[in-house]
């Protein structure tokens, strides 16, 4: 077991709050004006600020921090966390059609995981598939305003798919929070 001097001294670049991972009037996520108007609107503002949640959780780090594991056996690391997001942005198209489903990205199963290693072009790769993926599938569910219409062949609401897609991103927002001050001590908020 590493002993207490192995482990990063904990920071934050807050000022105003100490446990805080960035001062409120420097962090992005916070918007200025009244919320969003209207459940659908709303639902896209939680899915972007998680969505960006994660990627300050990764920014700043090189490819040997983005890969490292957390404990053994577990392979989860924040850029498998970026790839396996990905992973997933493409399976929700899946639900949304009858037809064949899209090939896996990263081929078996955990490969998202598996397959995070440390070396610039995976980074690369990782954060352009992420990025391809969540606006391929935006795109797709654009085609669909009524939250309450059911599609493909499990006939799941679109407002269901919108809400598992939030819960997915805050669940790994969290592991997040923990791999990163894993690596260098960088605490969530």
């Amino acid at each position: 077991m590493a002993g207490m001097s192995d482990r990063p001294a904990r920071w934050t670049q807050a000022t105003v709050y100490p446990d805080m991972w960035t001062d409120p009037d420097d962090d992005p996520r916070n918007s200025e004006g009244l919320d969003p108007e209207g459940e659908l609107a709303t639902l896209q503002e939680y899915l972007a600020n998680y969505r960006l949640t994660l990627r300050m959780k990764c920014e700043g780090l090189d490819a040997e921090q983005l890969a490292r594991r957390s404990v053994p056996p577990s392979t989860l690391s924040l850029l498998g966390l970026l790839r396996h997001l990905a992973e997933v942005e493409r399976d929700w198209r899946n639900w949304i059609t009858a037809g064949d489903p899209l090939p896996k990205l990263y081929g078996e199963r955990d490969a998202d995981f598996g397959g995070a290693v440390a070396d610039q072009a995976v980074v690369d790769a990782a954060y352009a598939d992420l990025e391809r993926e969540q606006a391929a599938t935006d795109a797709a569910l654009a085609g669909f305003p009524d939250l309450g219409e059911r599609v493909g062949k499990d006939r799941v609401a679109i407002r269901s798919l919108l809400v598992h897609r939030i819960e997915e991103y805050a669940r790994h927002c969290g592991q997040a929070d923990l791999l990163r001050e894993c690596v260098d001590g960088r605490v969530g908020q």
